[in-house]
């Protein structure tokens, strides 16, 4: 293994009713007020936002609540939050939510304790020097945004997608109770699944180095994607099947897979930003048909890791056709 310093400060909070708890975690940090940031109202309809506003009353925590955070999240609702930040003086943010919601909450975060503007992060004009906590309460599982420093934001005008990163983003307490994600649709979880792939595959395809244990736990990561989506396919409600399909996504993109690793790129995720930028599709789905394509034209590079794959993900001992048995997948 190549020279690496690894550190994760984010503290997850894994099971049923944990985010019962939320107003205890945002206290420790010593916030006593927050914005509680969601996308759409089933949460509310849900009672899930309810019990949030309950846990944060009962540890003396005000707060101010507001959603409208969309696939492919907004700028401009980042800068409607951070004005609502700074008006009301709040202390922490809470995302209640998938990737979308997560990845508003540390733009607003940052954004929040910056005279600029925020977008300033997103293009390398200013480096993010202070951010107020972020929590989160995950009801999707996809993106890693949970245990990770980064958050992707569309400019509305110019439609750049474009990536905020700092440690300072890190959520400091992220909830994953598997309860919370069983009404995700079918699609959703399609779109999910891909998109855990491309997080590993991204790597696993591109690195000039790769040591056998990074190599073996992405493979574990896939195989436990594959065998879990079926049954939720089947069976929505599977707890145990959603916490490690949830549990697989995190560790996806929590850093663990980069240690000792050298000479990667995150190529079908760049060309995936410039596509659900200009269409809005969901970025699982733009990912659905970039990786296939991506793998296709770049297996030559790396022929070995290619055969691998094959045999390791499908049993079948040709690379040409592991990316086809890929694609069956997908379409599945």
């Amino acid at each position: 293994m190549r020279n690496f310093t690894f550190f994760n400060p984010t503290r997850i909070e894994f099971g049923k009713g944990k985010e019962n708890h939320i107003g205890r975690y945002v206290r420790e940090s010593g916030a006593e007020s927050a914005l509680i940031l969601y996308g759409s109202e089933r949460i509310r309809q849900s009672g899930l936002l309810g019990r949030i506003e309950a846990s944060l009353t009962g540890k003396g925590v005000a707060f101010e609540s507001l959603g409208g955070v969309v696939s492919n999240p907004k700028l401009s609702h980042v800068k409607k939050a951070i004005g609502l930040m700074t008006a009301k003086n709040l202390q922490a943010v809470v995302a209640v939510g998938g990737g979308s919601v997560l990845d508003s909450a540390k733009a607003i975060s940052a954004g929040t304790r910056y005279d600029g503007d925020v977008w300033d992060f997103f293009i390398g004009k200013a480096e993010v020097k202070d951010a107020v906590p972020v929590f989160a309460v995950m009801t999707l599982a996809a993106t890693g945004s949970e245990m990770n420093a980064y958050g992707v934001v569309t400019h509305d005008e110019t439609l750049e997608k474009l990536a905020i990163y700092s440690p300072l983003l890190n959520p400091r307490v992220s909830v994953i109770n598997p309860e919370l994600m069983a009404s995700v649709t079918p699609d959703y979880l399609a779109y999910s699944a891909v998109d855990i792939f491309a997080h590993c595959l991204d790597l696993y395809f591109s690195a000039s180095y790769l040591p056998e244990y990074n190599a073996a736990l992405i493979e574990n990561i896939l195989r436990t994607v594959m065998r879990t989506t079926a049954v939720l396919l089947e069976n929505p409600a599977d707890y145990d099947a959603r916490g490690e399909f949830a549990w697989a996504a995190t560790m996806a993109l929590n850093g663990l897979r980069f240690v000792g690793v050298e000479g990667n790129s995150f190529d079908t995720h760049m060309v995936e930003h410039a596509m659900s930028a200009l269409y809005n599709v969901p970025h699982g789905a733009g990912l659905a048909v970039v990786l296939p394509a991506w793998m296709t034209w770049y297996k030559l590079r790396r022929p070995e890791r290619f055969q691998r794959f094959a045999v390791q993900i499908f049993g079948v001992n040709d690379s040409g056709a592991g990316i086809e048995r890929l694609k069956a997948w997908f379409k599945s």
